[in-house]
């Protein structure tokens, strides 16, 4: 997840250092640790190899994060930091964020909820010079590279892919990073026009408008036989633009079922794209989930305060027939409707009350009942393993035991 990534770790607390960056080298990254303020300051600003993302405890003993970050603003832009406080430091955390810094994480959290937001931060560019679009998985990096190549050829294109999976958003990266980006972008998505042959060819046409832009029609496993024979003309009298073209999975059943349309994919000499279904990304899910909620909490008249781990579980665990495109209506609409401080599994799929409960093994509901209360008691202590473990009636040692069997990770005191 965060492989080739440089990170620096400012954390004065033994254990949860020790802890942090065991699991960070395990990911690829290497790793700075500083417990102070002072010696991070140098090593943020001017590191000998450029760094990708901060973590840093907004309490330390020679300073506090929040003037370590303002500090580096006053001389430099610091990378993106990743702040962890206590649910009492929330406001501060907030007051960063606005300032330039890009998230924060509540004492106690699970191992997997911090490296999920690291995954988003060091996103910020992927090494093809793509910012991330489709998400941050191999397979949504794996479509940023095909679609760089394609920007760099003049070949027509084929996108293919489900419902959502960001087809139209592939061929918009294409023109942005070709030669062309300064001519029209034209669409014609076939699924939405009454009419396509007009849309396409009549007066005042997409083809008449793109003139040496890019001409991207979407659905185009529904050209007919007239429409198809029209665009291969227009190709060899000289049509000066390019085609990008989309359609679902269903183009290889219609393939091999038609010959002719067939020989007309052919005869266009097309690159394709394959675009994964989101249902097999659970880590782009997850990403999109951020996004959308970013872009849509602020328009609520009172903010939620964030995204419910188990919500985030539940996005990971969806199989997303609908895509992006169902994700986002399901994020609106739960921020739209959500009761709580937090964005619940409730808010974004509300059908689930109508659904039978589902029978849990008794090991099963003991361990959750386990993990949500210790999670329970660390926010209560704002982290403090030790106090944690006098109000659960345990050691120290069973409780640091039993927070490493549920990926929790507290503060050692």
């Amino acid at each position: 997840m965060l492989q080739g990534m440089t990170l620096v770790l400012v954390e004065d607390d033994e254990i949860m250092g020790g802890s942090l960056m065991q699991r960070l080298k395990l990911e690829g990254a290497t790793v700075s640790w500083h417990k102070l303020a002072r010696t991070a300051l140098g090593a943020i600003r001017t590191p000998r190899v450029p760094v990708d993302a901060v973590i840093c405890d907004i309490r330390l003993p020679d300073s506090t994060g929040e003037e370590l970050f303002t500090e580096l603003c006053r001389s430099t832009t610091p990378p993106p930091f990743l702040f962890i406080t206590g649910h009492g430091g929330i406001e501060q955390a907030v007051r960063l964020m606005q300032a330039g810094a890009m998230d924060y994480l509540t004492k106690p959290f699970e191992m997997e909820t911090l490296l999920e937001k690291l995954s988003l931060l060091v996103a910020g560019k992927s090494e093809d010079g793509f910012t991330p679009a489709l998400g941050i998985s191999p397979a949504a990096r794996r479509v940023e590279e095909l679609a760089q190549r394609a920007a760099g050829s003049d070949r027509p294109v084929l996108i293919t892919g489900t419902a959502g999976t960001g087809k139209a958003l592939v061929a918009r990266r294409i023109h942005a990073a070709s030669e062309r980006r300064a001519a029209p972008f034209v669409s014609v998505n076939l699924a939405r026009e009454g009419d396509g042959m007009q849309a396409l060819f009549g007066s005042g046409g997409a083809l008449e408008r793109v003139g040496d832009g890019v001409l991207f029609i979407n659905g185009i496993s529904r050209l007919e036989e007239a429409g198809r024979s029209a665009l291969l003309e227009a190709q060899e009298a000289g049509f000066e633009g390019r085609l990008i073209a989309a359609c679902g999975p269903e183009i290889a059943d219609i393939i091999r079922r038609d010959g002719a349309r067939a020989d007309f994919l052919y005869r266009l000499n097309m690159l394709e794209i394959p675009v994964p279904p989101l249902g097999t990304r659970p880590e782009d899910a997850a990403w999109l989930l951020q996004q959308f909620f970013a872009a849509l909490n602020p328009r609520r008249e009172a903010p939620l305060e964030g995204i419910s781990p188990l919500c985030e579980e539940a996005v990971r665990t969806h199989d997303w027939p609908g895509g992006g495109r169902e994700l986002r209506a399901r994020v609106k609409r739960g921020i739209e409707t959500a009761t709580g401080p937090l964005l619940q599994v409730i808010d974004l799929f509300p059908e689930k009350l109508l659904e039978p409960e589902a029978v849990l093994s008794l090991a099963e509901v003991r361990a959750a009942a386990e993990k949500a209360h210790i999670i329970e008691t660390l926010r209560s202590t704002d982290g403090q393993v030790s106090q944690a473990a006098r109000r659960l009636g345990i050691s120290r040692t069973t409780l640091w035991e039993k927070m490493r069997k549920f990926g929790i990770t507290g503060k050692a005191d």
